[in-house]
């Protein structure tokens, strides 16, 4: 499966979100079409987005403390290596680092499924198979090269869908080792997914559903993502990057109801 931007496939497996071959969900469902009262607030919120080099590798601000990725903006952010999803963190109900040993990708390139799940668990305040989300959305999405038992990735609208039709897989330690077959009898629960989703399409959309008092000091929006020890609990994006990532096809999910 070829990432666009790059016609071929990532060198990084973990860079597993592919870009929809078509819009529809942006333009029938925009956050945009809700009125102000109806939009969420203090809500995770899920992205898709390209990956460039200067992501790689987190620098600690020394004034704020804060980790940031392409603190000098979009003139300095080298070459995209493929596709990624990630959950941002809302205000008010932070991540915990328990979530964040737990949602640890690996190699695989699950991220669309970690990044949902991530999501869910900050509304729920429960564990989730991700790897079971990466598999059914596989299934849900356009792709027939993408199936379970693949590496291959897929797009964060194909899970917001499985989400909203089928719900989630709560986690049970027993699943751990599991592979896709065995994953394949998992039953999710309509209650643990989503009722409804809108797709923001600005950085001050994204910024007022995450309502995050340090995110708008900082003027960055902070990404949770799912590398493991090796990349920090919360790494800081800048508004001027992330506005420059939703022009490039960036998938942008805001969950509007459980």
């Amino acid at each position: 499966m070829r990432y666009r931007p790059l016609g071929s496939d990532p060198a990084d497996p973990r860079l597993g979100r592919f870009i929809p071959d078509d819009w529809r969900h942006v333009e029938r469902y925009p956050l945009a079409a809700l009125s102000e009262a109806d939009r969420p607030t203090r809500s995770p919120v899920v992205i898709g987005v390209n990956w460039y080099s200067a992501f790689d590798e987190p620098e600690q601000d020394k004034t704020s403390g804060e980790f940031f990725i392409a603190k000098s903006g979009v003139a300095n952010l080298g070459r995209i290596r493929g596709g990624h999803c990630v959950c941002l963190e809302p205000g008010g109900t932070p991540d915990t680092d328990a979530w964040y040993a737990f949602y640890d990708q690996g190699r695989e390139g699950a991220c669309v499924g970690f990044g949902w799940s991530r999501c869910m668990s900050i509304f729920n305040g429960s564990e989730y198979a991700a790897r079971w989300l990466w598999d059914a959305a596989k299934k849900r999405d356009e792709w027939p090269e993408t199936n379970p038992g693949d590496d291959n990735g897929t797009s964060v609208r194909a899970a917001a869908e499985v989400l909203k039709e089928s719900g989630h897989v709560l986690w049970n330690d027993s699943y751990a080792g599991d592979d896709w077959q065995a994953r394949e009898k998992y039953v999710p629960e309509v209650k643990q997914g989503i009722k409804a989703f809108r797709w923001a399409k600005t950085v001050d959309d994204v910024h007022a559903v995450l309502a995050n008092p340090r995110a708008d000091e900082l003027g960055a929006v902070p990404l949770l993502n799912s590398w493991g020890p090796g990349y920090p609990h919360r790494t800081y994006l800048p508004d001027e990057v992330l506005a420059k990532l939703i022009g490039e096809e960036g998938e942008i999910a805001v969950p509007t109801d459980r």
